[in-house]
Formats: structure tokens, C-alpha cells, sequence
């Protein structure tokens, strides 16, 4: 998330002194890079690995600031949320084996944080997007408190106006609000860096732009957010929302969202892209920066260019390209993060081997790419893939339509195998991450696939927390075995732990698909849907999901007992029966205190309210499951 040490109040001074210094220092770059001070002769990559940190319940544990402590030495940093950590790895030069080395860095890394979170009874998990998340995990007291994070919240909050709506269609449909950023951090991404000159910045970013859409087919590996089955990479689509700045225009008029994949090929410099990106966007944070990179230059120093690396830290391209300085001089780089976190390490290495091998392959291959693709097909792509995985398909150079499987394995395979060869990449290192990607592209078998399959195994067996921390639990078991997710089995539902962990809130297994009716509605109706549905109990809420009221069976036998039927009977509005007022619960609510409530007020019912919307329900039959299974367990102990 870069630099913490921003203004806490941004007031229209500070966002005017910084927007001063942002326009200095882009105008030191173009001065960096027409005096040939941009890096070459060495190219580098790095990584960042972002994390969720789960208990021993399989859920997200806010424990961030507990863990980092033991492991900032070790490069570990914090993330938006507290069940959240990043690791940056040191940058590599890009030759002989480098991709061995990261994958044991990366595996060491991942060895020294599960230690550290073992002594605090919890794990990390690799996972674009956490299958047992819930929204509840997303409250402000999550957040992660640094001045950094509580000033993007605001700023973020601030131009949304309050509210920020996700509306997200797959297989299943998602579309709720929330209060906060937090969104943002149902997200964690394995991002990859390739250092590039000035000179070939334009062609190569072009490349990273047209191949974004093959990777993202052959990675994806977040189909699931609370539970819906979404987009084959969800990410693409609740990372835009999450952080979307736009509002509704009174007519039709063009506003760029803040996650972007871009609008057209660069021409000529990295200083288009970033000049778009301030034209573009209005100044997030800000923080006093005393460098005059002018005079920096003239002293022959390296500026560090602060305003325009906090700037460029908030605008969230897919593609995103990076000025910083190594061993005192300053390069270039651009950032892939389109590709998520796991299923294990062997496949995130082999992603980022098969991104720089398109990249650096895609250089030399196509120095008209931007002539013979055009952008809006590459945007079109992108989102094709983000949507439908390895079974998407794309307008590729020229032909009318092809797979995404036959692309990358007829075509891209072999660009990037000569990309990587180019370089000086060890052909052992090219065969094994390579042959990853083959391989799961032939199997078709993608994190995404594996883990809609096993969601699909499970069927309806146990509840929906259940069956999504078992997913949560089989892909932290299946990390440690260092096989790639093509090979890997099955999710199976014990892998849960039992079912005790999968009841402790009522946000876990309330009903959310809910029958209701308006207060005017008839009576009629609500016998009819109690026959149809078989259900004992209708709720009332008004056209803002405002509770206001519950119909049981009872009050309909009461009416008939009363002879009320004589007097327009049925065709009664529904509020004339209904009981106002009815004791109600919060997702957060433990199972062991619902319990309590129904047996101190004497109801078999309790609607589940979240700021004062109707959002669950849940029953005395919901106790049921645990009711025989804790008879079972008894029963077997005799």
C-alpha cells in the first residue's frame, strides 16, 4: 500500500502544495529520462505476496499487528485490513535461475510467517479472494490502524459520498452496499515486477497491456465472494467497485474508474501514463515532501520523486507502471497485478515466469503489435478473461475469434519459452514453470475451476459456512504439499473440522433467500405463500428492506377463530394482523445468545437486522443440524 507517513487532514493548501510538487516532479522525470539517467544494461524482477491470515476456525484473524513484529526483518509489511499481510521480496536479475530462487524465497518466506503465526494459533493462506470471508470481517475495526489507511477510507468514502455499492453478476448474482474501503481488502494479489528502459518503456507496456487478457485466463483463481459464484477472477470486478471514485453524471459524460486497464496504447515515454493518471485523477493523499527534485538534479543526485509515487500508488492500473531507484540509480518498472495470490507457490512463480516470457518474447516478436490489435479489443479481452477464465475467448491479431486455451497453448507457450530463452533463463527452469501452465491449461483446471468443482462436490451437504471453510482449509492443506492446482483433489467437506466452528454466529447459516410481503398487501397472499412455501412465518418490510413487522400461522388462526373472516376476511391488509416491533438480531449475533433470546422471549423466529435492513432470518429448525448431531456425538459416546 506504500508510503504511511501521509497528511491525516487533507485541506484544500495541502492538496494544492502537493499537486505543486506532483507537477515538478513529473517534470523531473521527463528531464531524468531525456538526459539518459533511466537504468539499462540490467534487468530485474521482483514480487510482492500478499496473504490472509485465518484461526484456527478457518476464518480471517485480525492479527496483523501482532505477527509483524517477528517478521519486518523478513520484509513483511502491513495491508488495508488486519487479517491481511504483504511480503516484498528483493528484486532479481533476470538471467539463469532466478525463478528457482524465487520460488525458495517465496517458499521461505511463507515457512518463517506460518511459524510465527502458529504461536498464535493461526495460519496464512494464499487465495485471490477468501472463500470464508464474511462481510461482517470487513467492519472499520479491521482496518489497520495507520494514519495511511484511515486517510484512503476517507478520501475514498469522501468522493463516493458514503456509500459503496457492489453489483457484481456471474452464476450467481451479488448486490449489496457497505460503509467503507474495507472492501478493498477481499483482495489479495501475487504482483510481479519487470524492470524495462526508457526506451523500449512504450513497446513493452503495450505487450504487458495485449498479453493481460491470456495470463488472466490461465490464472484466475477467484470464482467465490461471500459465498456467490461470480467471475472466474472476481478481483477485477470487486477491485474496480471497491475503489471506484465515479459518480452518476447528469447526462452522458466520460469518467475513467480509478482501477483501470487504460484507454489506449502508449506512443512514445512512461510520462503519458503518468500524466493521464494526474489529468485523469484528483490527488487521493498527500504528504510534505522537502525534496526539490530540480535541485537534487543539479547537486547529481537521484531524486526520489515522492509525490509522484504516493500519486501513482492511487491509481490502481492493472498494468501499473513504477519509478524507483536501485543501487542509486533510477529505473523503470512495470507492475503486474492482475495475477492472484496462490493456489501455491510452483503456480505463482510459473505465472509470473509465463508473464515476463510474453513480455520479453512479445518485444521482439511484435514491434507492430499496436497496429495490428486493437486496444479496445485488448480491453474487451481482458475483461472476457476475468469473467469466463480459460473458457473465454478473444479477437487476437487479425483472427475473428479464438479460445484462450488454444491461444496459450498453440501460441504462447512457445512466445514466451523464446522469451525467457532470450533472456538467459536456465531451460530446466523453463521447462518446469512453463510446463506448469502447459499443464493446467491442458487439464483446463485453473484455482477458479478447482475450487467451483469442489464447491459443487460438497453439493448440499453440511451448511454454506461449512462447505466454504472447507474450502478455506483444503487450500491451506494443499499449499503445503508444493504440487500445482492442476494436480491437486477435491475439496472434501470434513476438511472443515467439524461442524461446531461453522455455527458459532448466526451470520453463518441464517437464511438469506427470503419470502416477504408489504404491510398493505392482502392477508390472502400470506396464506398462500405459508401453504406454497410451507413455512410457519412471513415477514414485513417496507420498499427500503426496513423490517416492520412478522405474520405467523398463529395470527391466521386467530383471525379464522375470531370470525373474522366474515368481515372482508382475506382481502385484510396485512399490517391489520401482523405484530410490530419483533425482536430481531444482528449477523454478528453468537448462535449460543439466539438461542437465549428465543427462549426468553418465547419465539420460534428472529429476523436478523444489519443497520436497521432485513438481511436473514432464522428458525428453530435451523437448530436442528446441531440438535442431531450433537445427539449422534452423545449417543456414540455410550
Amino acid at each position: 500500500m506504500g508510503r504511511h507517513d501521509v497528511a491525516p487532514d487533507l485541506t484544500p493548501e495541502a492538496i494544492r502544495a502537493f499537486t505543486q510538487t506532483l507537477l515538478k516532479d513529473l517534470r523531473a522525470l521527463e528531464r531524468i529520462i531525456a538526459s539518459g539517467m533511466i537504468e539499462t544494461g540490467v534487468t530485474r524482477i521482483g514480487a510482492e505476496q500478499e496473504f490472509f491470515i485465518v484461526d484456527n476456525r478457518w476464518r480471517p484473524a485480525p492479527m496483523s499487528t501482532a505477527l509483524l513484529p517477528a517478521l519486518e526483518d523478513a520484509g513483511f509489511t502491513t495491508e488495508l485490513a488486519q487479517f491481511n499481510l504483504e511480503a516484498n521480496l528483493a528484486p532479481l536479475v533476470l538471467t539463469a535461475d532466478c525463478f528457482s530462487q524465487l520460488e525458495q524465497t517465496l517458499n521461505e518466506r511463507i515457512a518463517l510467517a506460518q511459524d510465527i503465526a502458529g504461536r498464535h494459533d493461526a495460519r496464512l493462506v494464499l487465495t485471490g479472494i477468501l472463500p470464508s470471508l464474511a462481510k461482517s470481517d470487513l467492519a472499520i475495526d479491521n482496518i489497520t490502524p495507520h494514519p495511511r489507511y484511515f486517510a484512503l477510507n476517507d478520501a475514498l468514502t469522501r468522493m463516493r459520498g458514503g456509500t459503496y455499492r457492489l453489483h457484481i453478476e456471474g452464476r450467481d448474482e451479488l448486490h449489496m452496499e457497505h460503509d467503507s474501503a474495507m472492501l478493498e481488502a477481499c483482495n489479495t494479489s501475487f504482483q510481479v515486477h519487470l524492470q524495462v528502459t526508457a526506451d523500449n518503456f512504450a513497446c513493452s507496456y503495450n505487450v504487458a497491456q495485449a498479453m493481460a487478457a491470456p495470463l488472466l485466463a490461465v490464472v484466475t483463481n477467484s470464482p467465490l465472494l461471500f459465498g456467490r459464484r461470480l467471475w472466474a477472477e472476481t478481483r477485477i470486478a470487486l477491485f474496480q467497485q471497491s475503489l471506484d471514485t465515479r459518480s452518476a453524471s447528469p447526462h452522458l459524460r466520460e469518467l475513467a474508474p480509478r482501477v483501470r486497464f487504460g484507454e489506449r496504447w502508449v506512443e512514445d515515454s512512461v510520462v503519458e501514463v503518468f500524466e493521464e493518471d494526474i489529468v485523469r485523477f484528483r490527488v487521493l493523499m498527500a504528504t510534505e515532501v522537502s525534496e526539490d527534485p530540480f535541485e537534487e538534479l543539479d547537486a547529481g543526485r537521484v531524486p526520489r520523486l515522492d509525490a509522484l509515487q504516493l500519486h501513482n500508488s492511487t491509481v490502481y492500473r492493472w498494468n501499473r507502471p513504477c519509478y524507483g531507484i536501485s543501487e542509486g540509480k533510477p529505473h523503470l518498472r512495470i507492475e503486474c497485478r492482475s495475477i492472484p495470490a496462490g493456489p501455491s507457490t510452483l503456480d505463482e512463480v510459473a505465472n509470473a515466469a509465463f508473464w515476463i516470457g510474453l513480455v520479453t518474447g512479445g518485444v521482439r516478436a511484435f514491434p507492430d503489435l499496436t497496429e495490428r490489435l486493437d486496444f479496445a479489443e485488448a480491453k474487451a479481452n481482458f475483461l472476457a478473461a476475468a469473467r469466463h477464465g480459460l473458457n473465454a475467448g478473444f479477437a487476437w491479431f487479425g483472427t475473428d475469434r479464438i479460445s484462450a486455451t488454444d491461444l496459450i497453448r498453440q501460441q504462447l507457450i512457445p512466445l514466451a519459452r523464446e522469451g525467457l530463452e532470450d533472456v538467459g533463463i536456465d531451460s530446466t527452469d523453463i521447462a518446469r514453470y512453463l510446463g506448469v501452465i502447459a499443464a493446467r491449461a491442458e487439464a483446463e483446471c485453473t484455482g477458479a475451476h478447482w475450487l467451483i468443482h469442489s464447491l459443487a462436490g460438497m453439493r448440499s451437504n453440511g451448511t454454506p459456512a461449512e462447505r466454504l471453510a472447507a474450502l478455506t482449509a483444503a487450500t491451506a492443506h494443499r499449499q503445503t504439499e508444493g504440487r500445482p492446482v492442476h494436480e491437486w483433489p477435491l475439496a472434501q467437506l470434513e476438511e472443515a473440522g467439524g461442524w461446531k466452528e461453522n455455527y458459532v454466529r448466526v451470520e453463518q447459516y441464517m437464511t438469506t433467500d427470503l419470502v416477504t410481503v408489504n404491510e398493505d398487501e392482502l392477508v390472502e397472499l400470506v396464506a398462500f405463500l405459508m401453504d406454497r412455501q410451507r413455512i410457519r412465518h412471513v415477514l414485513v418490510e417496507d420498499m427500503h428492506h426496513r423490517l416492520v413487522g412478522i405474520v405467523s400461522y398463529r395470527a391466521l388462526l386467530r383471525l379464522i377463530a375470531s370470525g373474522g373472516l366474515a368481515d372482508q376476511g382475506l382481502a385484510r391488509p396485512v399490517k391489520e394482523i401482523m405484530v410490530r416491533e419483533p425482536i430481531t438480531i444482528t449477523p454478528e449475533t453468537t448462535t449460543v445468545d439466539a438461542i437465549q433470546v428465543m427462549r426468553t422471549n418465547r419465539v420460534p423466529i428472529l429476523p436478523v437486522l444489519k443497520e436497521d435492513r432485513l438481511v436473514g432470518v432464522i428458525t428453530e429448525a435451523d437448530f436442528m443440524p446441531i440438535a442431531s448431531r450433537l445427539l449422534e456425538e452423545k449417543l456414540q459416546e455410550h
